[in-house]
């Protein structure tokens, strides 16, 4: 088969990876791509939303699926556009996107199919919402509707950061259209865990669980980021736990997505905090999350290419994915300064070193090429993600390949997977 993979970042190459070892494939193309990607196989010059480009390049070259990694060109359509040429497209289409790229609909999902969240309040109005935040006696979370790079929620303790933060949203357009309307949550105590599924509109087949590590800081301190490091399987969601999960939260949402007249298939990610009270939803993503997919997929003993074939084609029920009971750990490598302002085109060394250690993988997100030097391009540079028999040795195996990694400001927390020890 040939593939086109849409995307340049972490995941992208992650899923390049994992697709490239398939039996079933042919010729794998990735857009735009990073030096990682070129590894596994062909970077196309083409942005990522450049939606026309993408289809007109799918179409010419006959591909026989198209996998959109990020989420924009997701909620831009471009799977829709891409099944009105006869093409075969991995993600789910524009209206089901809205379950991440505007979470007043996302909100409404969830009170139309009592789906357990937050208490929240709706806001287009900066002095609405400001009113309201000033009334509250309890922390709030303030998250901007759009899409926002995983950078537009605040956590606030106090009513005056609330407004602050309110105020940077709605008045400043720090995320620009993204922000327009926000959402005022309650806010939730707990351990976090990412749920991803395989949904094909029907069937569901739930992923190995694992845990994202969102602020920049150890402790989890500091503002929100796209991801500093994650790990698979997080210890804390039991067996038990999944079960209800699945009964109380994905298969409401996969249902309730039907009746909304919004049928979802590709990959669907349930953000949760679990709460003394059960599970409760904190966000969804309509993609691999990232850098959840990184360790996930290295744990994937079945062939990826297979499994989304078969959610394209509604015979998810048909297949069975194995797993590597192995935990792993990826450490997210960023530019010095993230998430806030950070210089680019420092020299990256020490990949090739890191890349041999045993059970070890350097997946690229924010770096490109010149004068044959790698180098960095992005917040988030690489993600070191490793495998071992426990998660300790797995932690210890990602950060012996990060030191062995070195660019000018690197920057990675210390604490990834503490919280599974």
């Amino acid at each position: 088969m040939k593939v086109l993979l849409v995307g340049g970042g972490g995941r992208e190459h992650a899923i390049a990876w994992k697709l490239s070892r398939s039996k079933k494939l042919s010729s794998l193309y990735i857009a735009p791509g990073n030096p990682g990607t070129a590894q596994v196989g062909t970077n196309v010059d083409l942005a990522d939303d450049d939606l026309e480009g993408i289809v007109r390049f799918a179409s010419d070259k006959a591909m026989d699926l198209v996998v959109v990694g990020p989420e924009d060109p997701l909620a831009a359509g471009l799977v829709d556009r891409l099944e009105a040429e006869g093409i075969k497209a991995f993600g789910p289409g524009r209206a089901a996107a809205q379950l991440e790229a505007d979470k007043a609909f996302s909100k409404h999902i969830m009170r139309a199919n009592s789906i357990p969240t937050a208490e929240s309040r709706t806001f287009t109005s900066f002095e609405d919402a400001k009113a309201y935040i000033a009334s509250r006696d309890e922390p709030v979370v303030v998250k901007a509707a759009g899409l926002a790079k995983g950078k537009g929620v605040f956590v606030c303790d106090e009513p005056a950061d609330g407004i602050l933060a309110a105020e940077k949203i709605m008045v400043d357009k720090l995320f620009g259209a993204a922000g327009s309307t926000v959402i005022v949550e309650d806010k939730l105590l707990g351990q976090e865990a990412s749920i991803l599924a395989f949904v094909d509109g029907r069937n569901i087949y739930v992923m190995e669980s694992s845990q994202d590590h969102k602020p920049v800081g150890e402790g989890d301190t500091g503002p929100n980021t796209g991801g500093m490091g994650a790990y698979s399987p997080a210890p804390v969601v039991t067996e038990k736990l999944m079960d209800q999960i699945i009964r109380e939260i994905l298969v409401p949402t996969v249902d309730g997505m039907n009746r909304n007249d919004t049928p979802y298939k590709g990959v669907l990610y349930a953000g949760l905090m679990l709460t003394q009270g059960g599970p409760r939803v904190l966000e969804y993503n309509v993609r691999f999350g990232d850098p959840e997919t990184q360790p996930i997929l290295m744990r994937m003993k079945s062939d990826l290419l297979e499994v989304m074939v078969a959610v394209c084609d509604g015979r998810l029920s048909e297949v069975d994915i194995q797993w590597d009971s192995r935990p792993a750990v990826c450490v997210v490598m960023a530019s010095g300064g993230y998430p806030d302002a950070y210089e680019k085109g420092k020299t990256i060394s020490g990949l090739e070193t890191a890349a041999a250690m045993k059970e070890v993988m350097v997946f690229h997100a924010g770096t490109g090429q010149k004068d044959g030097q790698i180098i960095t391009t992005g917040g988030r540079v690489l993600g070191v993600t490793a495998m071992g028999p426990t998660i300790a040795q797995a932690k210890t195996r990602a950060y012996e390949a990060v030191d062995a990694i070195h660019f000018e400001g690197a920057y990675c927390r210390r604490d990834i997977a503490d919280k599974a020890l």
